[in-house]
């Protein structure tokens, strides 16, 4: 069977693409390696339950996943709730939900919570992104906020999360994250977030379905091992351990890595480099399933260099326990480079790593809490956005006329997240079915 479009990867970026192609009767099949659908959001069976493998939620400003929720009539599905966030450093616990909070953070003096508050205002005023390419979001931070804000609020943030690259960070990375929290807040302040009764990965199974209901095909288990080109040089199809799928178009959705290996050697040497330029982190996810609450913070960031993780994420206390069988649900999140012990740990060495830590944390915290435990691994978890990231991340189109990539690392200036594949993948479908392609993002 011949398919207008073979689409590679069956995370939201592949599921929405192919979603938009087949409802305007397109002839499109999904592969995915993976057993299921969902990529980075997928999910995973606790006693019943679903629950993601890495933490998710939306802000209430994501209109693009909205709005394909209220296509697929899934409205009644979306929750909204107001979230507690926190702050660990010099082993107390702060409480920033709200602006009030940072009034209260006495970890700095009055006069640099005041410039901290004002320095987010002055973050979102910004129309031009493309003026803070040159900087850092270091260097930007330290003009915007001062030094001292920036040595205990946003350098523990930063080198936790990236680590010896931190220093690489663009500034435009940071001031979109800014940017973005800003405009999830109520009228009073709270942040609200919003999550999928269900989890993500019902969300991506139900979109998976609409699909298969709208003629098109999501193949599972079925990993593109690489693209295969005709007698006059285009690309004829995916070939797969079960044979090539013949397709007129292909688009893939991995990450660049893996997109430069299926690309070889059909794709200019100068190409394939350029997809290898972009740097990323993996990360590694310990999963805990606990009888009783850690703390009363959903999102706590760490400020501890001598925690081993950036953050400590207590999803039940955004999504109750009751959608996990009662139990309460903790995420400890490391981004690191794979060459880190940590990331080959197996689940009982990385818990057993962690436990002193988390007692540290929650003096009264026991092993005896735990009733079970997971570890996630992704290699490709976060697209390292660097200084002039513009000029060098590749935009959808390719040396090969009819193959077209959409991956996390070419959102920009936002970051990843389900929103903005829901966006991209979209948008490429649709110059697919007759807009134009551009080369290069703009």
């Amino acid at each position: 069977m011949q398919f207008d479009t073979a689409i590679v990867g069956g995370g939201f970026a592949g599921l929405a693409a192919a979603y938009e192609l087949a409802r305007n009767g397109k002839r499109v099949v999904v592969l995915e390696r993976d057993s299921a659908v969902g990529g980075l959001a997928g999910g995973f069976d606790i006693g019943g339950h679903v629950l993601e493998k890495f933490y998710h939620h939306w802000f209430n400003n994501d209109r693009h996943i909205l709005e394909l929720i209220e296509e697929l009539g899934e409205n009644g599905n979306v929750l909204l709730r107001p979230t507690r966030t926190g702050m660990y450093y010099a082993d107390q616990f702060f409480r920033l939900s709200t602006p009030l909070d940072l009034l209260r953070f006495k970890a700095l003096p009055f006069l640099d919570r005041i410039r901290l508050g004002i320095a987010v205002l002055r973050a979102r005023s910004v129309k031009d992104w493309s003026k803070l390419e040159h900087l850092s979001a270091k260097e930007w931070l330290i003009d915007l906020c001062g030094q001292r804000a920036y040595d205990v609020v946003w350098d523990p943030l930063l080198t936790g999360k990236f680590g010896a690259v931190a220093d690489d960070v663009s500034a435009v990375w940071f001031w979109k994250k800014l940017v973005l929290r800003g405009g999830s807040r109520s009228s009073s302040g709270d942040e609200v977030l919003a999550y999928y009764r269900g989890g993500f990965a019902a969300l991506a199974e139900r979109l998976e379905q609409e699909i298969n209901k709208l003629g098109g095909e999501v193949r599972v288990n079925t990993p593109a091992l690489r693209i295969v080109a005709d007698a006059d040089g285009r690309a004829a199809g995916v070939e797969t351990a079960e044979g090539t799928i013949k397709a007129d178009n292909i688009v893939v959705t991995t990450p660049l890595p893996i997109t430069a290996d299926l690309l070889e050697p059909l794709a200019p040497a100068t190409y394939i480099a350029s997809l290898r330029r972009v740097r990323y982190l993996s990360n590694v996810c310990l999963v805990l399933a606990l009888n009783r609450s850690l703390s009363e913070t959903y999102w706590l960031n760490v400020n501890d260099p001598g925690f081993p993780f950036v953050g400590v994420i207590e999803h039940t206390n955004f999504e109750p326990p009751s959608s996990y069988g009662g139990h309460h649900i903790v995420y400890l999140s490391k981004y690191l480079p794979p060459s880190d012990a940590m990331y080959s740990m197996s689940a009982d060495e990385l818990l057993e790593f962690s436990i002193p830590h988390i007692q540290r944390m929650f003096p009264d915290f026991k092993r005896e809490w735990i009733d079970h435990h997971y570890v996630w691994r992704a290699d490709y978890a976060q697209p390292i956005a660097e200084k002039h990231y513009s000029k060098f991340v590749p935009g959808n189109a390719t040396p090969l006329s009819n193959v077209f990539i959409t991956t996390m690392a070419q959102v920009y200036p936002e970051d990843r997240g389900t929103n903005y594949a829901v966006r991209e993948g979209r948008q490429l479908a649709r110059t697919l079915l007759g807009e134009s392609v551009a080369t290069r993002k703009e």
